[in-house]
């Protein structure tokens, strides 16, 4: 799977890399105008655009109908009972198409995840790590270290939660710049990246996860933990980020829906495309 995400992942690298260091918006236009398109192409080649277009055309008929005979009560449920008839071919005719998108969908969102979700660490602010065990181990028991490197100072002590089977330091990193924290366990010493960026655009990896098909799937940031560890996740708490629209801070997922779906709906004639 990490194969997978690793390459996937360098697509994406490509197409945001010149935006670096620009507003998020601008990768977020570009970003919902491709998959407009990527989404409208699957849907022409994976439907009856014939049996749409067809059942559209009918459904205006009888929309037509209504307006025609609108003092003819029984040719206007008729007409109604049309109407819904062919919704229902329609509906039937955009199943399967929707079954083609749906997981290139989901893919192209985990991918985003990473640039639109979190911001970069900042210099000298205080950031929390979190490790969490694997289910049969206790934090209460086990004896894991936090090397730092000269960069990035270690403020406190592992604090244990048994609760939530975690175990969290306070870093404070001093400069910018990518660095690796070290986790040394009972077995091996394992590696999570830290970003520290105070304004760049950037691939952020928030959680890096064991072995784990859906995991992943999930979390397609970084290579995941050995499956011999006894160590399940370790989270950086990077900051939130939200888009800024007109002085109002929105979900980078409601962006991308909308501009997708206004994108699609306009070059879907350009592109002869029955939706």
């Amino acid at each position: 799977m990490w194969v997978f995400n690793k390459i996937f992942g360098k697509i994406f690298e490509f197409i945001f890399f010149p935006f670096k260091n620009l507003s998020h918006w601008y990768s977020m236009i570009l970003i919902s105008l491709l998959t407009g398109i990527f989404l409208l192409l699957i849907f022409k080649y994976a439907s009856n655009q014939e049996g749409i277009r067809k059942v559209k055309n009918k459904i205006k008929a009888h929309l037509l109908e209504i307006r025609l005979f609108k003092d003819n009560l029984g040719l206007m449920l008729k007409a109604q009972g049309n109407i819904l008839r062919h919704n229902l071919t329609y509906m039937k005719y955009s199943f399967k198409p929707m079954l083609f998108i749906i997981i290139p969908l989901i893919l192209i969102i985990l991918q985003l995840d990473l640039w639109f979700s979190h911001l970069p660490l900042s210099p000298k602010k205080p950031a929390i790590i979190a490790l969490t065990l694997k289910p049969d181990i206790s934090p209460l028991e086990i004896s894991i270290k936090l090397i730092t490197p000269p960069e990035v100072k270690l403020e406190t002590p592992p604090l244990r939660i048994a609760e939530e089977n975690q175990i969290n330091w306070r870093i404070r990193p001093l400069k910018e710049g990518k660095f690796l924290l070290k986790f040394k366990t009972l077995n091996l010493t394992l590696e999570k990246e830290i970003i520290v960026n105070s304004e760049k655009f950037v691939k952020l990896s928030h959680k890096k996860v064991s072995r784990n098909f859906l995991r992943e799937l999930r979390f397609p940031g970084e290579s995941p933990l050995p499956q011999n560890s006894i160590v399940e996740s370790i989270e950086i708490k990077y900051p939130p980020a939200r888009l800024n629209f007109l002085g109002a801070k929105i979900h980078w997922l409601i962006a991308f829906f909308v501009l997708s779906i206004l994108f699609g709906f306009s070059l879907k004639r350009f592109l002869k495309v029955e939706i």
